[in-house]
């Protein structure tokens, strides 16, 4: 197999894909190679290329389901998640409006930090601005 198993992504990018419409194109060139060999070049390896496409139909249910539990693994985490935050952001609320004067106020005001924006920088008005009681003539 002259695969490897972990490629970086800029070797992810620059390998040719094979999907559904590939997957026939080497199924068929598999094909015509084995019942042809007398046209290609020494040097071609056709055993290689028959273990390829053998090691690659064998992992293509496996990817399938795997791709498929990953996105149920995806959606299960995400509505936890999601849950869990609503959760968190009533007991946010509950804790301003009747948590005030149970000590909850410093624990309040870091929950709040959550939720503060940074301030935007004023755009510069140098030399537009006009000191303040200026009048205009």
């Amino acid at each position: 197999m002259s695969a490897k198993l972990y490629l970086t992504a800029d070797e992810r990018k620059a390998l040719p894909k094979m999907g559904d419409k590939s997957r026939a194109f080497v199924a068929k060139a598999l094909e015509v190679a084995s019942q042809n060999e007398d046209f290609l070049p020494r040097s071609f390896d056709l055993e290689e290329m028959r273990k390829d496409m053998q090691l690659f139909e064998a992992m293509y249910p496996i990817v399938v389901a795997l791709t498929q539990l990953q996105s149920l693994v995806d959606d299960t985490c995400m509505a936890a998640g999601s849950e869990a935050y609503a959760a968190a952001l009533q007991v946010y609320n509950y804790a301003k409006v009747s948590g005030q004067g149970s000590g909850l106020d410093v624990v309040v005001s870091e929950m709040g930090q959550r939720f503060a924006r940074k301030p935007r920088k004023a755009k510069s008005q140098e030399g537009t601005a006009k000191p303040e009681g200026a009048t205009v003539q």
